[in-house]
């Protein structure tokens, strides 16, 4: 293998790819992650063909470093489907590294040992500091046995560590990554990049969804302010147009996804309640409905009472209408109680 760095660019970067395409910023949130105190960035190497850092199209980041081989998402919204992504991810990482033609040696290879990790700083409340996503949860019921301990014979786990504020750990420096103070996670007070990363995403959160400002001039004012009260500002100042940029459209992304979830979820719940009509009109009650579409009864109640306090017209619309209200009465219910 020759000794050239091999760096593949995302067509589209986000800040978190731009900030992380530098050796000395993997480094710091390597430590970071793992209470060390490494300094020579030299010692971070190539995951496609040899020493550097790897970029993908489709993933943030990733690298080797010592014999560990590390993967990073920016996740703003809730994916329980990461540690599929990433055994994609890792298996694009591995072909790279070792071509098909390296596998038939007679000898085994030793390969870097895979540690998968997503920050999660979405507006969709998370509790947790950390949670772990496991690829054998997404596997179907069919695999396990019952009365059988069942040990899956492929697993990928992902550490999903929540980097939002309110969360964790108290400062005393009042340095914080939102204008009201708070909590941080610890992991912020550990890696400054992370942590000024998320005071810049913050600063544009507010200025969007608080004050109602454009994303264009949300994030300009933000950038703006991240230079001028030293947060990030050699990056900001260097990087100022190409931030502004891919911001703008990441944020445009974000919504255009958050819309069609939305339209999926009403296209799919009207052809549920198309069904349950079609059940109710045949004279089914709901616990028949209820395991003729392999949920429990509870689950469908909702649906089921409001088809039937719709006959005999069954406008789909009105029964939108009655499930929507009847959830927000349960939700304030549970909150008097």
């Amino acid at each position: 293998m020759n000794n050239k760095e091999t760096v593949t660019v995302r067509f589209r970067d986000n800040v978190f790819c731009m900030l992380f395409r530098e050796k000395k910023n993997l480094l710091e949130l390597y430590n970071a992650l793992n209470d060390t105190d490494y300094t020579n960035v030299d010692d971070i190497a190539v995951t496609t063909l040899q020493g550097g850092v790897y970029m993908k199209y489709k993933n943030d980041a990733s690298f080797v470093f010592g014999q560990d081989l590390y993967m990073f998402e920016q996740q703003a919204s809730k994916n329980p489907n990461m540690p599929l992504r990433f055994l994609h991810y890792v298996s694009d990482v591995y072909r790279e590294m070792y071509p098909n033609s390296e596998l038939h040696r007679r000898t085994m290879l030793k390969i870097p040992v895979p540690h998968f990790v997503t920050f999660y700083n979405g507006r969709d409340g998370m509790k947790d500091e950390e949670i772990v996503l496991k690829l054998s949860d997404m596997f179907n019921d069919s695999v396990s046995v019952v009365g059988i301990e069942y040990e899956p014979e492929l697993e990928l786990k992902v550490r999903v560590i929540n980097i939002n504020p309110d969360c964790c750990e108290d400062l005393d420096d009042g340095n914080l990554p939102d204008s009201k103070g708070g909590r941080i996670p610890k992991i912020l007070n550990k890696c400054h990049v992370l942590r000024d990363y998320m005071t810049f995403v913050n600063k544009v959160n507010e200025k969007k969804y608080l004050k109602n400002k454009d994303i264009r001039t949300a994030v300009t004012e933000a950038v703006d302010e991240c230079i001028v009260n030293g947060i990030l500002s050699d990056f900001f100042s260097e990087h100022r147009e190409e931030v502004i940029d891919v911001s703008v459209y990441y944020y445009d992304e974000e919504g255009r996804m958050r819309v069609e979830r939305e339209e999926g979820w009403l296209e799919g719940m009207q052809r549920l309640i198309s069904i349950i009509i079609k059940k109710v009109q045949k004279g089914k009650d709901i616990d028949t409905i209820a395991s003729e579409l392999e949920e429990e009864a509870d689950n469908v109640k909702l649906l089921y009472d409001a088809v039937v306090a719709a006959a005999p017209d069954y406008d789909i619309e009105k029964i939108m209408m009655r499930i929507s209200h009847s959830s927000k009465d349960s939700e304030n219910q549970k909150t008097i109680e």
